[in-house]
């Protein structure tokens, strides 16, 4: 499986909302969010199969603005050999 960074961006008005669906659905410890400080967006980072099933944490109404960013650690071992 790949591992993906989940984005969902929504207004401020949907914010308590957009809480309580990623609450029902399971979620919520698993996201981290920017609505405190004013940024309308929650991350997620979850294995999957593909970006398609990596959308399927976001709640419905959320998923066409959502986006899903296949995601990975570089090791040092791969860095040590880059050239400048």
């Amino acid at each position: 499986m790949d591992r993906f960074l989940v984005e969902s961006p929504h207004t401020g008005e949907d914010c308590k909302k957009v809480v309580k669906s990623v609450y029902a659905f399971g979620y919520l410890n698993n996201c981290d969010w920017g609505c405190i400080s004013g940024d309308h967006r929650a991350w997620v980072t979850i294995e999957a199969e593909d970006e398609k099933q990596a959308l399927q944490v976001v709640p419905p109404v959320l998923r066409a603005k959502a986006r899903a960013i296949k995601i990975a650690k570089f090791e040092p071992e791969i860095v040590k050999h880059w050239e400048d």
